[in-house]
């Protein structure tokens, strides 16, 4: 049984959308040479600089929170090697806008020749950008959703701010044992909040 329908029978993998995504984006296009006999397998892997590509039944999770619609502008920050930005770019269509952030420049390099694997970059679909995420990339604001795939000590403020009224937000919060928080914007400063225990994710770095 391939890594998708492994994800689909254990019921993380639900959404139309986003299974079509799973199935055309293959997770072995974003690993290293090294981990191509693993790419297959419900575990993170090791992607150079202390840093990983995520479980990908944790990617699920988070995206089937997250529920990406065609169209929709999205914020994908601590992009790695680019897996997640893709599948995104892939579920939001040809209309739809991805903004990835990646602090290190050459994982920055790395995901964004992952995702040209599958011409995101050079269709405009998906946009890689060496900076730090914490502070989100509020020159193309607002986002439908924010996805971050690092752990932060906290929700940075900057990154509801730069959230659409309806958008949502996805981001580990925590120092050691990380909560999935799961925040709607629900008007131009109202939220709503939903935390889910039991994840562990690499640091959001923030400078």
């Amino acid at each position: 049984m391939d890594l998708v329908e492994q994800l689909i029978k254990i019921g993380h993998l639900k959404s139309p959308q986003l299974i079509s995504a799973f199935r055309k984006i293959k997770r072995r296009d974003f690993v290293l040479s090294s981990g191509q006999s693993r790419a297959e397998s419900d575990s993170p892997q090791e992607i150079g600089f202390g840093q990983t590509i995520s479980q990908p039944s944790t990617v699920v999770f988070m995206l089937e929170l997250c529920q990406p619609k065609v169209g929709e502008k999205i914020l994908d920050i601590g992009s790695g090697s680019g897996w997640t930005t893709a599948l995104l770019a892939e579920a939001v269509g040809p209309v739809g806008k991805v903004y990835a952030i990646e602090r290190i420049a050459e994982l920055k390099d790395f995901g964004e020749q992952n995702a040209e694997k599958y011409n995101f970059v050079s269709s405009g679909r998906a946009t890689f950008v060496c900076t730090d995420g914490s502070k989100g990339l509020p020159e193309f604001a607002p986002y439908d959703i924010i996805h971050v795939g690092a752990a932060a000590s906290r929700v940075p403020p900057a990154l509801l701010e730069q959230l659409n009224v309806g958008g949502r937000l996805i981001i580990p919060v925590g120092t050691t044992d990380h909560n999935l928080v799961l925040v709607t914007k629900t008007g131009p400063q109202s939220f709503q909040e939903k935390r889910i225990p039991g994840f562990i994710f690499v640091p959001l770095i923030e400078t």
